[in-house]
């Protein structure tokens, strides 16, 4: 199992110097991949391009380019271009955002994702390959039928044809797209208990092309808190969680909120969302299970985090990604070493 850093993306306490930081120290301890994150700031892509510059190892990773933000083609342009930029370091992470962003800020109706994303990744792996791309989808036609345009290739070579594309998928019929169209998968609140349902999905999506897991990338975005009280650490990561499975999305359209409750937490999923919608966030927080956050991050000392790396690599993870969960980059580069150490002692690095 690899170690891979999730910077998420910019916010009003963070800069683009202190993901620098963080992004040499990964590369320095050896850490496979740095990922980038947009939602409606920051995008992905910058921050990958300008950090492609400024290392030299580690693999550049976006998690992700949402869908709903750019045309098919645009998406395979840039991906050549931080490819070629970076030394062929780049993996291309897809997702449909939700409904709110979609339609809020990208003026993009949130409907048929798994269509549309099925379409999408097909046109994207024909603009890498070169190929004239020429397409007749249900959401995606090129070129336009009644006009001048023309089926048109990607006009420069860029040095992998077979960039890898992972998805972020959250619902079983998703997680079985994932596996039939994609070479990763990037999870969150994944939990090593409840892994093998999440898996057998993949699985399934796998077999439909004749394959099995065997190369698929498994990706978690795990939240770390380092420190010696487990329930302390806990604290930091509450609010977090109550955001996502609380208020990310509408009460019809919570992704978060329904794996929560395929996860066994039905009760306390429908609590925190009903709190956090009326605006009562602090109460929203302190209603999210210890359970849930202990299960899905990383808390208290190196050898407790590295007991939990154990269970990470045994239920098929791949590649865990670190969320840090410290206050500047100083401690956050603290807490990358701890994690190099813990995955030493536990035996699970690569």
């Amino acid at each position: 199992m690899r170690l891979g850093l999730s910077l998420g993306y910019q916010t009003a306490w963070t800069t683009a110097a202190d993901h620098l930081a963080l992004a040499r120290e990964a590369e320095r301890l050896g850490f496979s991949v740095v990922w980038a994150a947009e939602a409606y700031g920051s995008d992905s892509p910058s921050m990958l391009a300008w950090l492609a510059g400024q290392t030299s190892r580690i693999d550049l990773g976006a998690a992700v380019m949402q869908i709903p933000a750019r045309t098919p083609t645009s998406t395979a342009m840039t991906a050549a271009t931080i490819d070629t930029l970076s030394g062929g370091r780049f993996r291309l992470g897809l997702g449909v955002s939700g409904p709110q962003v979609s339609e809020g800020w990208h003026g993009v109706r949130f409907n048929s994702p798994l269509g549309r994303t099925r379409e999408y990744v097909d046109i994207v792996r024909m603009a890498l390959a070169r190929e004239r791309v020429s397409y007749s989808g249900t959401h995606y036609t090129l070129p336009l039928p009644d006009g001048p345009g023309k089926a048109l290739k990607l006009g420069f070579h860029p040095p992998r044809a077979d960039i890898p594309i992972y998805l972020a998928a959250i619902g079983p019929k998703n997680l079985r797209l994932a596996g039939e169209v994609a070479d990763g998968w990037l999870a969150i609140f994944f939990a090593p208990e409840h892994a093998s349902s999440q898996l057998a999905e993949i699985r399934a999506g796998r077999e439909v092309t004749g394959r099995d897991l065997t190369g698929f990338d498994v990706v978690p975005s795990v939240p770390v808190v380092v420190g010696e009280d487990p329930s302390a650490c806990a604290e930091l990561v509450r609010w977090y969680a109550a955001l996502y499975v609380g208020g990310m999305g509408s009460r019809e359209q919570n992704f978060y909120n329904r794996l929560a409750v395929r996860m066994g937490y039905e009760q306390a999923a429908r609590q925190v969302q009903d709190l956090y919608l009326a605006g009562r966030h602090r109460d929203a927080a302190a209603a999210v299970p210890a359970e849930f956050i202990d299960r899905t991050s990383l808390l208290g000392s190196r050898e407790r985090i590295a007991d939990r790396l154990v269970a990470y690599a045994e239920s098929g993870v791949t590649t865990l990604s670190v969320s840090l969960f410290a206050a500047d980059a100083e401690s956050g580069a603290a807490t990358l070493r701890t994690m190099a150490e813990a995955a030493e002692l536990a035996g699970v690095g690569d």
